[in-house]
C-alpha cells in the first residue's frame, strides 16, 4: 500500500531530509585521500546525532554502519571499515537519517582527488540520470515514465542500469511501497498523486549491469570489477510536480 503523507508529516520529512543533506555537506568537507570509510561514518553518526536525529542505517536488519560507503566497484552496502580512500577513487555514501520518527534518504558519489575522464562522465551520467527521471515525478503520471527516463539517459551514454537493486517509498519505515526500478517501459504502474513520498536511487555500470553480494553478506560489487555510481534524493510528489526533500 502505498501512503500519502499529511502535512504534517511532510514537515517532519522536511527536517529529516534537511539533516541528510547538511550530513552530505559536512562529509564532502572529509572525503580526501588518507581517510577511512570508518572515520566517515564517525563523523557522520555524531553530525546526524548533534541534529536531533539518528542513522536509519545503523543496526538496520544487522547493518553495522551509520552510513554505507561503498568504494570504486562498490555499488552499495558497503560496510564502513579500515579502507583508506586513495587518488583516483570514488565513493558512494548512502545516508539515512530518522527525525521524529520519519525517514530522509539520499545518496551521493564523490570523487576522491583528481578522477579520470571516464569516471567523472560515470558520476555525470549517474547523476544527470536522476533528474532525468524526476522530470517525470509529476502527480497523474504513471511511475515507470520516472523509470524508462532514467534507463534511457544511461544507455544513451553507454553505461548500464542496475536491475538488482531499486527505488522505494519513504516515511515512518525507511522502506515502503512502492518499488521502483530505473529500467523498464513506460506508462506503467501506479499513477502519482500528492503526498507520495519517494527514494529515486539510479544505480549506474560503467560496465556491464551485473552485480554480486560479497561474503559479508552486505557489500554489492559489480561482476566485472569496474567503477559504478549511485545518486538519491528523496522526493515528495505535489499538485503541480515535485519536492525535493533532502536539500538543505
Amino acid at each position: 500500500m502505498i501512503i500519502c503523507k499529511t502535512q504534517r508529516e511532510l514537515d517532519i520529512m522536511r527536517e529529516a531530509g534537511r539533516i541528510v543533506a547538511l550530513t552530505h555537506k559536512e562529509l564532502k568537507k572529509h572525503i580526501k585521500p588518507g581517510i577511512t570509510t570508518k572515520e566517515l561514518d564517525a563523523i557522520a553518526e555524531k553530525f546526524i546525532r548533534a541534529n536531533d536525529a539518528i542513522p536509519s542505517f545503523k543496526g538496520y536488519n544487522g547493518f553495522r554502519g551509520s552510513i554505507c560507503a561503498s568504494v570504486n566497484e562498490e555499488l552499495v552496502h558497503g560496510i564502513p571499515g579500515d579502507r583508506v580512500l586513495n587518488e583516483g577513487d570514488i565513493i558512494s555514501i548512502d545516508i539515512g537519517a530518522k527525525y521524529n520518527g520519519y525517514h530522509g534518504d539520499s545518496a551521493w558519489t564523490y570523487a576522491v582527488g583528481e578522477i579520470s575522464d571516464e569516471a567523472q562522465k560515470l558520476l555525470d551520467v549517474t547523476e544527470q540520470s536522476l533528474f532525468k527521471g524526476l522530470e517525470e515525478a509529476k502527480a497523474g503520471v504513471r511511475l515507470s515514465n520516472i523509470s524508462h527516463a532514467i534507463q534511457t539517459y544511461v544507455e544513451q551514454h553507454d553505461f548500464s542500469v542496475v536491475r538488482e537493486y531499486v527505488g522505494h517509498g519513504v516515511g515512518q519505515d525507511l522502506h515502503e511501497d512502492p518499488q521502483i526500478p530505473h529500467y523498464g517501459p513506460p506508462n506503467k504502474g501506479p499513477r502519482l498523486k500528492p503526498g507520495m513520498v519517494l527514494a529515486i536511487e539510479p544505480m549506474v555500470n560503467s560496465g556491464t549491469r551485473y552485480v554480486k553480494t560479497l561474503a559479508d553478506d552486505w557489500t554489492v560489487v559489480t561482476v566485472d570489477g569496474k567503477y559504478c555510481a549511485h545518486f538519491e534524493h528523496t522526493i515528495a510528489i505535489t499538485e503541480d510536480g515535485f519536492e525535493i526533500l533532502t536539500i538543505e
